[in-house]
């Protein structure tokens, strides 16, 4: 049994927006580069269950904290944005 799926006989308006699509780099760092070491200071801050459950799955899964991990996102953001 074969798993190749045949695309040629996609719908003219799926193929007209594969053909329009553009890429773009990634905003964020992966999951790995999020975790550094730096000065912190403790806050407490509440966030959305969703967004929390997805740090928390990538963190065990690369066997890492999730806190650092929601910090790199933060951090990335302020040296993409704040710091033009």
């Amino acid at each position: 049994m074969s798993n190749t799926i045949n695309y040629t006989d996609a719908p003219s308006d799926i193929e007209q927006a594969l053909e329009r699509a553009v890429v773009v780099s990634d905003l964020l760092p992966s999951p790995s580069e999020l975790v550094s070491k730096g000065e912190k200071e403790k806050i407490t801050i509440a966030v959305d269950k969703h967004s929390l459950d997805l740090f928390k799955k990538y963190a065990k899964r690369h066997n890492t904290k999730y806190q650092p991990m929601i910090n790199g996102v933060l951090s990335s953001y302020a040296d993409k944005f704040l710091n033009k």
